[in-house]
């Protein structure tokens, strides 16, 4: 049986500067790589056309038709703000039989959680909520080792070693990575994405259903208790999951009003005021006039470069997180002798 790795970037196939940029980099940082990205794009499509900048608004008008369809797409892109933040707000929004529903659901869970990590009440905080979880699974899993090691069956012990062995040392791993973590930032998403409680469960549930008959009543109860304390793990990740997607989509609403408005500036000054007589002389054997356009696009396109830097993160851990419970979707971490 083939162990995956511990981290979610050991176990993709992707290069590391992949999903650091997808994931762990500062969105506002992406946002500035694709920008300077798309200047240097803009000014190197200038220097090897065929034809100069100069001459073709010369024979037009390419610069004003441009931030002309730049400015309309400005003012089409507010409106998808609004858009997104009334979607955002409309799971708010409910009569208060709704919110006393949702209430019930959030006390009830926490109420079973409480269960599982034997205390008296569970954190408030995100982070210390979901590390609590994963720490009291270590402590059922090394329970579950002492109830079965009195068995005769010899690999039933080995096989709940290794299990539990990976188990509390990935649950110590991110255990340290949550301990001060705030929500709203990946800090608290990423220790959690590298827990695959998917393959434990499944791990888990193989054991049991090839050495249930060397369980003892002990055994059952504490491995009972191991797998619903995996179980809650996956109920809370998604949860705040859920919560951090939201969370993001209002940074990215409020992100976007703040640049869209010099965005906006830009592209009608370039309209109103701009001539490409004021933009005379060469640097580094570049016509001004393209320094000038190029800046004023990439300018103008930032909210939409914004947006792209927000979605990936959203999309990438939606990606990696479609199935709940032991539903392994990724061939890497699939290769068990049973399937």
């Amino acid at each position: 049986m083939r162990q995956p790795e511990d981290t979610m970037s050991e176990r993709s196939d992707d290069p590391t500067w992949k999903l650091w940029f997808l994931l762990n980099a500062n969105r506002w940082v992406v946002t500035v790589v694709l920008m300077v990205g798309v200047f240097v794009t803009l000014v190197v499509v200038a220097v090897v056309s065929p034809v100069a900048l100069r001459e073709l608004m010369a024979a037009g008008e390419p610069v004003q038709a441009a931030f002309q369809a730049l400015t309309t797409a400005l003012i089409t892109g507010v409106t998808l703000v609004v858009t997104i933040n009334q979607l955002v707000l409309s799971q708010e929004l409910g009569a208060v039989d709704d919110q006393r529903e949702r209430l019930a659901g959030s006390m009830e869970f926490r109420n079973d959680v409480e269960g599982v990590i034997d205390g008296p009440i569970a954190p408030p905080e995100p982070a210390s909520f979901l590390q609590a979880i994963v720490d009291a699974t270590g402590d059922h899993a090394l329970e579950f080792r002492e109830a079965v090691g009195g068995s005769h069956d010899q690999q039933l012990r080995e096989r709940v070693d290794d299990f539990v062995g990976n188990l509390t040392s990935h649950a110590d791993t991110v255990c340290s990575e949550l301990e001060g973590a705030e929500f709203g930032t990946y800090e608290v998403l990423e220790p959690v994405l590298d827990y695959n409680y998917s393959w434990k469960i499944f791990r888990a549930r193989r054991i049991e259903s090839e050495h249930a008959e060397e369980f003892s009543e002990g055994a059952h109860e504490t491995f009972d208790t191991v797998l619903e304390s995996l179980e809650l793990f996956g109920l809370a990740r998604e949860h705040f999951k859920t919560l951090y997607f939201q969370w993001e989509l209002i940074n990215l609403s409020r992100a976007m009003m703040y640049v869209a408005v010099p965005a906006l500036v830009v592209t009608t000054s370039m309209l109103l005021f701009f001539d490409a007589g004021i933009a005379t002389g060469a640097t580094l054997g570049v016509d001004h006039l393209v320094w000038v356009v190029a800046g004023g696009v990439t300018i103008a396109v930032t909210p939409f470069l914004l947006l792209i830097a927000f979605v990936l993160r959203i999309a990438t851990i939606a990606k990696r997180t479609l199935a709940i419970g032991p539903f392994i979707l990724r061939k890497s971490s699939r290769d068990e002798e049973g399937d």
